[in-house]
């Protein structure tokens, strides 16, 4: 268990753990090869098409034409792009407040895959509580490559070991640790401040 004197950054995974992503939960109607939201998410994940547009290297129309294919998605491309943008949703009013209090005490980041089309949604909603955003396709690198975190690190200009990270993908948790960063899983916001409990980062009353 960290001592939270020796932390400076807390980053945070945002669809999954601040914020909810209902893209799962919305594709299990619309694919005929899936019985439950974890095998869409796991085929998701490994999606080449998703990983491109991550990435920044294909365009929306591309995109959606890709993933559509790989997942044998029942939409077409124009309509599949329209539900693609809703499910990126606002974040909670715990969310924010949770990241207030959190602020009082710690430098706060994001670490996200995301697109052209979420990350202005992102980074509009949360920029008066998140001091620095990372978004894959910004980057050029996704998840769980070590590459995305190790530009975190070094744009952050901190030690790794003195930076806390909470994803819901334990792979990207394990390749969060491989380049010293403290990760931690947290699937969704209540895990998140169970998790920030049981590591003694939300201290009542501590200032620093």
């Amino acid at each position: 268990m960290p001592n939270r004197k020796l932390l400076d950054v807390l980053l945070f995974d945002l669809g999954g753990v601040l914020m909810e992503f209902a893209g799962f939960d919305e594709l299990v109607p619309l694919v005929h090869w899936a019985e439950d939201r974890s095998q869409v998410r796991d085929r998701w994940i490994r999606s080449e098409a998703v990983q491109r547009f991550e990435r920044g290297e294909t365009t929306c129309d591309d995109f959606a034409t890709g993933v559509i294919e790989e997942l044998k998605i029942d939409l077409s491309p124009p309509n599949f792009l329209e539900n693609f943008v809703e499910w990126a949703k606002e974040p909670s009013p715990e969310a924010i407040s949770l990241l207030m209090r959190l602020r009082e005490d710690f430098r706060i980041a994001a670490l996200s895959n995301a697109n052209e089309l979420h990350t202005p949604l992102h980074r509009r909603r949360f920029e008066a509580v998140i001091d620095s955003f990372y978004f894959s396709d910004e980057i050029g690198a996704v998840k769980p490559d070590r590459a995305i975190f190790k530009h975190v690190i070094r744009d952050l200009d901190v030690s790794p070991n003195r930076i806390a990270f909470f994803d819901d993908t334990p792979v990207n948790v394990d390749a969060a640790r491989s380049t010293g960063i403290r990760a931690y899983a947290a699937d969704g916001l209540a895990e998140l401040t169970s998790r920030l409990r049981q590591l003694g980062l939300l201290g009542e009353g501590h200032r620093r």
